[in-house]
């Protein structure tokens, strides 16, 4: 690590920076100290400030980097093995059935990051337009956000880009949050927190997050015919998930990136239950931790398993 200064209308900007090669490029931490600083001032500064960068560090260690994930054809034996102990098979949904879906979809999707609206009054809200009595308004604001959403990509011919990404922020929040459809700004850290207060996942530094989504783009644009769609979206869910590229309302734009990507391979989607919760998150944290994607593909196979059951498929 280094000190760097830099010269601004007469003023010197102090930054402690440190450089590092990962996912075969140099990339640079560097944490601001301050304006005009003494010695003793920068010495004292850098201190916290190392330590500041080695948590940068820690945390683009436990990135994936999508363009080197790479299934191998034993893995790609085993997931079709999965895929057919479970009796996957491709449905199609009717006009009925997508109702269903996403009512369903839209009550657990939104109350898995802490939605108190239910099941009977998510139907209220989109078929009769009734607004429920005790909820807040950014509750049913989302809801019809997700709702439309879901229509969206539907709808949409695009598989999966930058662009995307912030049109289904910007179709879900645009009446709840003011940076809807807006990537997290340099500064702006963000960590997932269970219900204890316990740090159980750090987002990528936002100085990354623009890089990282385009290597994620890159990777699926390079592999959308090698590999299943089951893998491909939930290689695209979960390094989505990694890099938590907006303030809030990840998850929501993660799982709807999911589906588009299963609808655009011709799949039916899926709903991640809120009764799910645990093992969705665990699925997750073993694909974050040892980069294994075989509990995403088995918690996906048992997603349908219920949604056939649903539709009485």
């Amino acid at each position: 690590m280094h000190i760097e200064v830099r010269e601004i209308k007469g003023k010197k900007k102090f930054y402690l920076a440190h450089s590092f090669r990962k996912f075969g490029k140099v990339r640079k931490a560097r944490f601001f100290l301050g304006y005009n600083l003494s010695k003793k001032q920068i010495e004292r500064k850098a201190k916290a400030a190392r330590k500041a960068i080695n948590e940068r560090l820690r945390i683009f260690e436990i990135i994936r980097d999508p363009l080197h994930t790479v299934i191998s054809p034993a893995e790609t034996r085993e997931i079709k093995l999965l895929e057919k102990s479970a009796g996957f098979r491709v449905f199609h949904l009717s006009d009925s059935d997508w109702k269903i879906f996403i009512e369903e979809f839209a009550y657990d999707t939104n109350a898995i990051e802490g939605s108190t609206v239910t099941l009977p009054e998510v139907a209220g809200i989109l078929e009769k337009k009734i607004s429920p009595e005790g909820r807040k308004l950014w509750e049913v604001q989302e809801t019809y956000g997700v709702a439309e959403a879901v229509s969206f990509i539907r709808e949409t011919k695009e598989h999966l880009s930058i662009p995307l990404m912030k049109k289904l922020h910007k179709i879900i929040f645009r009446k709840s949050k003011k940076f809807a459809g807006k990537l997290r700004e340099k500064g702006k850290e963000v960590a997932v927190v269970d219900s204890f207060g316990n740090i159980i996942h750090r987002g990528a530094p936002s100085a990354q997050v623009l890089s990282l989504l385009k290597e994620l783009v890159a990777w699926y644009n390079k592999n959308k015919k090698k590999y299943s769609p089951l893998v491909l979206a939930a290689v695209v869910h979960n390094q989505f998930e990694n890099i938590h590229p907006f303030e809030d309302g990840n998850g929501r734009v993660g799982r709807l990136l999911l589906n588009s990507i299963l609808l655009k391979h011709g799949h039916p989607p899926v709903n991640i239950e809120l009764k799910k919760r645990k093992d969705y998150y665990a699925a997750l944290r073993e694909y974050q931790e040892n980069f294994n994607l075989r509990p995403t593909i088995e918690f996906l196979l048992n997603e349908y398993k219920a949604m056939r059951k649903l539709l009485k498929r």
